[in-house]
């Protein structure tokens, strides 16, 4: 296998660079385990000035007091969060209350507050919403061993008042801050609870990152946002595996991707569009890594081929892990879920940039170290998820497998006449994207001659006439153009180490569950 290398500093002087941004520095990065190097350099990470503007409910989050403890020391401030737990009788309590920014210790004492008022929380359930106002003081710092270095100043609200927003139910469904094992199905059947807990909202704080992340590397190489109908009049891959509906008195389908839609816009001359949205597959899978509702990013580009697009995909990764690695924020989310990995005797998880540019290994070539290696396949056949494995040993991370049998591929890619396999059989511009022993993207070159097109959908026994909205957009000329979908789940899933896909979705949907 032949793969083209650059030096890394000449690589990071050649990525765009992103718009619109602050930087504060930063540390190096460490590359993939395979290069054995050490990438040292100074880079930069986001810098987001947020603003949490107050509220009817807060005048402050939890978040605040403690970052701006010292400027607010004396002053009233009004917080409200859940009650993770009280303690104390008698004449005082100490609350710990937990919004989505933090926790903040409450002090209430029966002179400042009442003794009804007092006694109300300490009767209170936990996970119970309430609001308190009060003065905000510094803690009496805990002491520390001869020899600690003193911990940094932490501050608490000293209570005048309370109010109940609503009264948690007990006992609760679910533990919120306990560590003990919850089955899955368990968590998602009171997902609104599992929230709560300081690694799954990690979690989905880290989604909205990638999600971030991604967007801005496209954007920075020229891609704009749009969205195609997810209610659609045919199949888009010709498939049977759709979820029919009625659409008023016409028969329609749940868009399984956005691919036909993408490429109209490239015949109407946008060029490079990508789009984070829904895809629906009615496939009745029950594993691991497979939803019948995913969101992806998918792209289309104009005046480019396979290769082209797999450098936007690799790219978006890079950048992707780079921002994780670096920005604050992300490095916070990765640790608070090795903290509950700690205690689940996991291994913590380490991102680790991937070197650039990922290794290319074709179709062919697979086959021949899949067989190499024991492995049962034949030329023709897919690559199984047992077979993966195999080309996992030697490609534990990101790579690419390119030019693939045009009999494994859709209608709609490419092939170069002449490019054939070692049995002869015609290859595609089609490629897959795998991390380790698991598919990410399908992607390629899509085909612009509408001869072939119309041929291509014959071959695979599809009505060119069911397709009519989709090959008239190619009878005045199309450009060039290629393409790619990476499910943010899958993403996700690499990130943080997650053994079920349905783990990175708020509310996943299965062949099982269609609730909540």
């Amino acid at each position: 296998m032949a793969t083209m290398t650059v030096p890394p500093e000449q690589y990071i002087a050649s990525l765009p660079s992103i718009v619109d941004r602050t930087f504060i520095p930063h540390r190096g990065l460490r590359l993939a385990e395979s290069s054995n190097e050490w990438l040292m350099f100074s880079t930069c990470c986001h810098r987001i000035m947020t603003t949490w503007v107050p509220t009817s409910y807060r005048t402050h989050t939890l978040g605040q007091i403690q970052a701006l403890g010292a400027d607010l020391v004396d002053q009233e401030v009004t917080v409200a969060g859940f009650m993770e737990a009280n303690r104390g009788k008698g004449a005082i309590c100490f609350v710990d209350l937990r919004d989505g920014t933090g926790i903040t210790q409450i002090f209430l004492k029966k002179d400042n507050i009442g003794e009804a008022s007092l006694d109300m929380v300490q009767r209170m359930t936990r996970e119970s919403t309430l609001q308190f106002t009060g003065t905000v003081s510094q803690k009496r710092p805990p002491k520390a061993k001869e020899g600690e270095p003193t911990p940094p100043p932490a501050y608490e609200v000293v209570a005048t008042s309370v109010v109940v927003i609503a009264r948690a139910e007990a006992p609760l469904p679910l533990g919120v801050t306990d560590t003990v094992h919850v089955a899955l199905d368990t968590r998602l059947d009171n997902r609104f609870l599992d929230l709560r807990r300081a690694q799954v909202n990690a979690m989905f704080k880290l989604r909205g990152k990638v999600l971030q992340y991604g967007r801005e590397a496209l954007i920075s190489e020229g891609f704009f946002e749009t969205h195609t109908p997810k209610i659609v009049a045919t199949a888009t891959e010709g498939g049977t595996d759709l979820f029919p509906m009625m659409y008023f008195d016409t028969p329609a389908f749940l868009n399984q991707s956005p691919q036909l839609f993408k490429q109209l816009c490239m015949s109407g001359g946008l060029e490079r569009v990508f789009e984070v949205g829904p895809a629906f597959r009615a496939e009745k899978h029950d594993t691991y890594r497979h939803l019948n509702e995913f969101i992806s990013f998918d792209i289309e580009c104009s005046w480019a081929n396979d290769e082209d697009v797999m450098g936007v995909l690799e790219r978006m990764i890079h950048h992707i892990w780079v921002s994780v690695s670096t920005d604050p924020e992300s490095i916070a989310h990765i640790d608070t879920i090795n903290e509950y990995r700690a205690t689940q005797d996991e291994e913590p998880i380490e991102v680790i940039v991937p070197e650039l540019p990922f290794p290319r290994l074709s179709y062919c070539d697979a086959i021949a170290t899949i067989k190499a290696k024991g492995g049962s396949i034949e030329w023709g056949d897919d690559i199984d998820a047992e077979n993966s494995d195999l080309l996992a040993e030697d490609l534990p991370q990101f790579y690419f497998l390119p030019r693939w049998p045009m009999d494994l591929k859709p209608f709609y890619i490419h092939h170069v006449e002449g490019e054939d396999g070692s049995t002869g059989k015609q290859l595609s511009r089609g490629f897959d994207l795998n991390f380790g022993r698991d598919e990410l993207t399908s992607g390629g070159q899509r085909e612009h001659r509408m001869d072939v097109l119309i041929e291509n959908l014959k071959d695979m026994n599809l009505d060119p006439e069911e397709f009519e909205f989709y090959v008239a957009g190619f009878r005045h000329g199309v450009p060039p153009h290629a393409g790619w979908g990476l499910g943010v789940e899958r993403i996700l899933m690499k990130l943080t180490g997650a053994k079920n896909v349905r783990e990175t979705v708020l509310f996943p949907r299965d062949r099982r569950r269609v609730s909540p």
